[in-house]
């Protein structure tokens, strides 16, 4: 379960993105237009350190992009290539963004939920006192049964920065799909979404074994 704060963010989520994303190879969409957001879930880390929270946005008339975060509460060693930026959080003070891409917690969450056949974190408020559970903006599934064995991530190796952006780990390989359409087809363990304007399940992301 991912616990949320009312809070404000210095620079937004939207305001880092809008600097950040127009210098990816993968970005679509006009560079001046603004930067909205579609959708977004989130997934639990074991640990309850790191905040994994992937959004849809939009820019302008272009399609739509999936940017998996971590927010982490100090810089992750060696990860500086994948900084996005700072913001800081009214409740919870400074916190580093980073494209989760290159972040090892993101990808053991991401290997889990594909192959163990999860679902997006069930978040919520604390109001006085008491749990006040906020409706999902959308939906995901793993295609992996609860029983199914979990390859190891250990280690995020490399990163092919393109769509799909490609994390390679010790045990499996992670496409996350950038450009999201239902036309779009993969093979193997599966991650899907849908939302609002997608009813039908769209492929977010999916695994191969190591090579």
């Amino acid at each position: 379960m991912a616990l949320l704060h009312r809070a404000n963010l210095t620079p937004s989520k939207l305001e880092l993105l809008a600097g950040w994303l127009p210098g990816r190879a993968w970005f679509a969409g006009p560079l001046e237009a603004e930067v909205v957001r579609v959708a977004a879930f989130r997934f639990d880390d074991p640990a309850g350190r790191v905040g994994l929270e992937t959004m849809l946005v939009r820019a302008g008339d272009g399609p739509v992009l999936q940017v998996p975060l971590t927010y982490r509460d100090a810089p992750l060693d060696g990860a500086e290539q994948w900084l996005i930026g700072t913001t800081e959080h009214s409740a919870l003070g400074r916190r580093w963004v980073y494209d989760a891409c290159g972040d090892p917690v993101y990808a053991a969450e991401l290997a889990r939920v594909i192959h163990a056949g999860g679902t997006q974190a069930e978040e919520y408020f604390e109001v006085d006192g008491r749990r006040e559970t906020r409706a999902p903006a959308m939906t995901v599934s793993g295609s992996g049964t609860g029983d199914a064995p979990v390859p190891a991530t250990g280690t995020v190796h490399r990163v092919v920065d393109e769509d799909p952006t490609v994390i390679v780990t010790d045990e499996v390989e992670l496409a996350v799909l950038r450009h999201l359409g239902t036309s779009q087809r993969v093979t193997g363990p599966v991650l899907t979404g849908t939302w609002g304007d997608e009813p039908l399940p769209v492929p977010l992301a999916y695994a191969t074994p190591a090579q």
